[in-house]
């Protein structure tokens, strides 16, 4: 016989059956790794069944979260103005209250403020994700920064970030769980890009039909290592081959700095063998192109996409070992040789990084096979999608007493 369902029981259970509603806050919705995280995540939640809504200024994203079932509310995120950012949050209160949200999820400084109060006032479960190594000279940055420690879950794109954030604040040591970004490797998979689409972007480039490239996609600004690729190019030991180095990514406004790489080709002689291509609209197509991909970056970054990318796409890589970027990739000593997915070099060592690039440049095709046949196996199992949103969809659950 089993055992009486007491009326607390019965309440638990109803309410555990019941849709969880998660509000995540961003500022826009325009492009960007934090904004298509926000997309994955609403659109999980309501494939499971659940209410998905984002608040933001909008964007052109918007319409992609709406199609995958999940509600947008337009607020003035974007501002840092103190007056409107409480505005902002007795907004965020009265939504969260009137859509029963059980999560209040912010994904970047400015709003999280609004949120935090907000969660107070609602009586929401607050949770943060940390896309970012925020820059925190002096006292008030750091008061400021501390909003993404303050969630009851603070969510950590790397371990790297995780380390970041515990050192800077302490109290939230215990809160934090390393979830990576998720990636749909649909669109990178093994003939996913036809032969046409990398024709097209071929000519697009203006690239030599047989000549190597060299693919670094990040947009221009100097911490992204550009000058270092550069250098590398230059300090390739092999002067019969002579690949070209494609710089995909726009300037956004810092025009003396794409003209100082310019200058900078010329002088060291490869001037013919730099290209800068701007945005590139399609970057699946761009890494099947590519026969090697460099990330250069010279300061820390939170997470590795390029680097990911370029692995899915079978395009072996090279990495500065720097940030959370090392994380995506398997090299000695932490691994056998055997096992490595990609090479790591000293950030901003061209002498190094030009010897990684020229043995990738020079693998046989068994070797090329065998090494990103590793690599793609390595990115797709440990920065899958659905790995992402599950861990993600369990904090929630878990805060929801589910």
């Amino acid at each position: 016989m089993s055992a009486p369902v007491h009326s607390t029981d019965a309440a638990e259970t109803e309410a555990e059956a019941r849709p969880l509603t998660v509000l995540q806050v961003i500022p826009a919705l325009e492009t960007g790794g934090a904004e298509q995280t926000t997309l994955d995540v609403a659109g999980a939640l309501v494939e499971r069944g659940h209410r998905a809504i984002v608040a933001s200024a909008g964007g052109r994203m918007v319409a992609a979260l709406e199609a995958a079932g999940a509600r947008h509310v337009r607020l003035p995120l974007e501002t840092k103005n103190p007056a409107k950012m409480l505005a902002n949050a007795f907004a965020l209160a009265r939504l969260a209250r009137a859509e029963g949200a059980h999560i209040l999820h912010a994904r970047s400084r400015a709003p999280a403020w609004s949120a935090l109060l907000a969660a107070w006032l609602s009586g929401a479960r607050f949770v943060t994700t940390y896309h970012g190594i925020y820059n925190q000279k002096g006292w008030l940055k750091g008061l400021y920064n501390s909003v993404m420690a303050r969630g009851e879950a603070v969510i950590a794109n790397s371990h790297y970030t995780a380390r970041v954030v515990a050192g800077r604040h302490p109290f939230a040591r215990n809160r934090i769980t390393v979830i990576a970004r998720g990636t749909d490797f649909s669109a990178f998979a093994e003939g996913a890009v036809s032969a046409e689409r990398m024709e097209a972007l071929r000519r697009a480039w203006n690239l030599p039909p047989r000549q190597p490239v060299i693919l670094h996609m990040a947009r221009l600004t100097r911490w992204k290592g550009q000058g270092v690729a550069i250098r590398a190019l230059a300090a390739l030991p092999d002067k019969a081959v002579k690949p070209v180095l494609v710089l995909a990514g726009d300037a956004q406004g810092r025009e003396n700095y794409a003209q100082g790489l310019d200058t900078l080709a010329t002088r060291l002689g490869v001037g013919d063998q730099v290209l800068r291509v701007g945005h590139c609209a399609d970057v699946p197509a761009a890494f099947a192109l590519a026969d090697v991909a460099i990330v250069a970056s010279i300061e820390p970054e939170a997470f590795g996409r390029a680097a990911v990318e370029a692995q899915a796409s079978g395009t072996p890589v090279v990495v500065s070992d720097l940030g959370a970027v090392p994380e995506t990739v398997l090299a000695p000593p932490e691994v056998r040789e055997e096992e490595r997915t990609g090479y790591r070099v000293k950030p901003g060592d061209a002498g190094e990084t030009a010897q990684a690039l020229a043995a990738l440049l020079a693998l046989d095709a068994p070797a090329r096979e065998a090494l990103t046949r590793r690599a793609r196996a390595h990115v797709t199992g440990a920065f899958a999608l659905k790995r992402m949103t599950d861990a993600t969809l369990a904090i929630y659950e878990r805060l929801a007493g589910r």
